[in-house]
């Protein structure tokens, strides 16, 4: 993918083929993803020398669902692959409904809203829960920049259980730009660090009704550039002298404090109550 589709300073570019589709690439994968009604598929490739019982199953199943099949040569399958020893020599692009650009989302996302930034996360299992949890949780959406964090593959797909192909993936050239681009659009951003002084405990006031919370690496936690685009810090209270939580389960927490807080009005949202549900008593 060249790189001048992500020259914008502020995060905005024409949308790729990236942010459209997920590449599922590896024959048990993709004959997997062809097997699963619940997913559309654009067109599935192969490369020009593959051949085994597997590959006839894959052509049988693309058939079946009129789903186009191309063949290119395997230099070629190893390039949008990004993953030449793994491919096995086909791929296929699956839709991902949920997933856009990051510039682009923000058009139409009402307060309250909130949404996660990964900055530098490198482990796909990491990336795959995350994106579980916070699809899970109903958050508005997870920044996945094009740089610096896996791609949505095979191993983030089954982090995530599958659920990776429907979580709400916003796209950004890179962490620092998505940041600025929240900033610009009235987001505070905030950063989740253990070790900040000063940190404001997450549990505490309600956050803004536009908030967008940073998680860091995994060793080395959020970036400095990064840090220089955030509006605060906040921080999960920990006892019994644990120091931190692996960013995945960072993430859970901070994803369902904000569902609570959003189940129970206290986003500073104006929205009309529910009435209370009554419930009988039986005698």
């Amino acid at each position: 993918m060249a790189d001048e589709q992500f020259g914008d300073p502020a995060g905005r570019c024409p949308a790729s083929p990236r942010d459209v589709f997920i590449t599922v690439y590896g024959r048990k994968p993709v004959l997997e993803a062809l097997n699963d009604p619940a997913l559309t598929i654009d067109k599935v490739i192969v490369a020009e020398q593959s051949r085994g019982e597997e590959v006839q199953e894959i052509l049988a199943a693309a058939a079946q669902r009129q789903i186009p099949v191309r063949r290119v040569s395997a230099h070629r399958v190893k390039v949008l692959a990004g993953n030449g020893r793994h491919d096995q020599g086909v791929l296929a692009d699956v839709v991902a409904p949920r997933m856009r650009p990051l510039d682009g989302a923000l058009k139409t996302l009402v307060s309250p809203v909130a949404v996660l930034v990964l900055d530098a996360i490198t482990n796909p299992a990491n990336v795959g829960m995350i994106l579980r949890t916070a699809t899970a949780a109903g958050i508005d959406g997870v920044v996945l920049p094009r740089r610096g964090v896996p791609a949505v593959d095979p191993l983030v797909i089954k982090a995530s259980a599958g659920v990776a192909f429907h979580a709400p993936v916003l796209r950004s050239a890179t962490a620092i730009q998505a940041c600025a681009t929240l900033r610009a659009a009235g987001f505070a951003v905030l950063g989740l660090s253990g070790s900040v002084r000063g940190a404001a405990s997450l549990f505490g006031d309600p956050p803004p009704p536009r908030v967008a919370y940073v998680l860091g690496n995994e060793t080395t936690g959020i970036s400095p550039a990064v840090a220089a685009q955030l509006t605060g810090w906040v921080c999960i209270p920990m006892t019994g002298d644990v120091e931190s939580l692996n960013v995945a389960s960072a993430a859970a927490v901070v994803c369902f404090d904000w569902a609570r807080r959003r189940a129970g009005d206290s986003l500073g949202a104006h929205r009309p109550r529910r009435a209370p549900r009554r419930h009988r008593i039986p005698k």
